[in-house]
């Protein structure tokens, strides 16, 4: 066992069997959360198995050696605690919390879920049909028909391209057996991060880890090399007319990954244009034109590079109207250097609202723990508020530049007033 960082309250501890352990003392709340990451998201899957990890996260808890779904079940309610399982598209998670004096227990339960899961026939059956019912079911939502080929014509081939869920063809296809060859492929210690947090000593958690982990070694097989294909940025315009009440707008820029110089500043824009009432798009957009119904901006944190999306839900007639504005105030990013109340004023938003992302221990060990999971470390947490701290106007302009001069376009709605958008 090696001990490679100690950030004062939280500890990084490597095992011998390479599950890596991260500590946040927090002895304020009889509480204890854990938060166990595994570098196997839907990044991880073949084109064709598209919500692989998604039906293995919903089916996971639903039985492993020795227990069925209703004893787990039973074994988690008795004593008031959580437990599930989650996939994103870098990184698959279970997650649980529990009282500390309890937390033995449900760790050891964490634990046979994750060694041993069953994945009964019954239970991926059944949990096949919801997925299947949730795809339809998406497809009737505008604006996830609009991002969804938005992603797909931006990432073609790579797996962000697709939904967490896959699609009809993709999940209907999926097996019990690809199931058992992901698990046996990537539920391994040496692809494992356990974030513990709450009223616990390092030489505790250590213990406790050791004592239900430690017999657990990695196969001799190394772990499969993720290849994805390379990214070309091609910008175009794609349509789905729909019968809906109000039309969804979308711009779609390719931007990068979380380890990139460049991150920092494009999270600082997106705050800045589409983060809360305050936000530029909002009283731009909604306030001052009374165009838009709903108007916004995100920038995920991803492992590869990640989309810089804007949008707007708005009224049909205003469809061409709505995407020019929307261009414009994307334009003005490159165009404009921000002031310097504007640019302060993001700063305190997007910090402020990062410290109140940490105060749960469930919060602290999601954080630390996507950090450690992502190749970041926890000191990406002191790193990332500096970052931010450090933008200044002149970069903020650079970096828009670079990045956000030709949206790929997606837009839903009534096929008169989507066609006529873009001619």
């Amino acid at each position: 066992m090696t001990t490679s960082l100690k950030k004062s309250h939280i500890h990084r501890t490597v095992l011998d069997n390479g599950i890596v352990l991260l500590l946040t003392e927090n002895p304020t709340a009889d509480i204890i959360a854990a938060r166990i990451f595994i570098r196997a998201g839907s990044c991880y899957e073949n084109r064709e198995q598209a919500g692989l990890a998604y039906l293995l996260s919903a089916v996971l808890t639903k039985g492993c050696e020795g227990l069925s779904s209703l004893q787990i079940a039973e074994q988690v309610e008795s004593i008031g605690a959580n437990l599930s399982a989650d996939t994103a598209a870098d990184y698959f998670q279970l997650s649980l919390k529990t009282v500390t004096a309890d937390f033995v227990d449900i760790l050891t339960l964490a634990a046979k879920i994750l060694r041993s899961p069953t994945f009964p026939e019954a239970e991926v059956e059944l949990e096949r049909r919801i997925a299947l019912q949730d795809i339809r079911s998406q497809k009737e939502h505008p604006f996830t028909v609009a991002f969804d080929q938005l992603r797909q014509v931006m990432y073609q081939d790579h797996p962000y391209a697709m939904s967490a869920l896959g699609n009809e063809s993709t999940m209907s296809r999926i097996t019990r057996a690809d199931l058992v060859q992901f698990h046996q492929t990537y539920f391994r210690p040496d692809n494992l991060v356990i974030s513990i947090a709450g009223r616990l000593t390092l030489d505790d958690a250590v213990a406790v880890v050791e004592k239900v982990f430690g017999d657990w070694q990695p196969p001799a097989k190394p772990l499969p090399t993720l290849n994805l294909p390379n990214l070309t940025v091609q910008p175009e315009c794609v349509i789905i007319p729909q019968q809906t009440q109000q039309s969804i707008v979308m711009l779609g820029y390719m931007a990068t990954a979380v380890n990139s110089p460049d991150y920092a500043a494009l999270k600082l824009l997106s705050t800045y244009l589409g983060n809360g009432l305050s936000s530029r798009l909002f009283v731009e957009l909604r306030e001052k034109r009374g165009l838009a119904y709903e108007v916004s901006a995100f920038y995920p944190t991803r492992l590869f590079p990640a989309t810089f999306v804007v949008y707007m839900g708005t009224a049909p007639e205003n469809t061409q109207i709505a995407l020019s504005g929307l261009q414009a105030e994307v334009d003005l990013l490159y165009t404009s250097p921000l002031t310097e109340v504007a640019l302060q004023a993001a700063k305190n938003k997007i910090l402020g609202q990062y410290a109140l992302g940490k105060q749960t221990n469930g919060q602290l060990a999601q954080i630390y723990g996507w950090y450690e999971i992502l190749g970041l470390g926890i000191e990406f947490d002191q790193k990332f508020q500096e970052l931010i701290t450090n933008v200044n106007a002149e970069d903020a302009m650079t970096v828009a530049s670079r990045y956000l001069q030709k949206p790929y376009v997606s837009l839903v709605g009534q096929e008169a007033a989507v066609k006529d958008a873009v001619i």
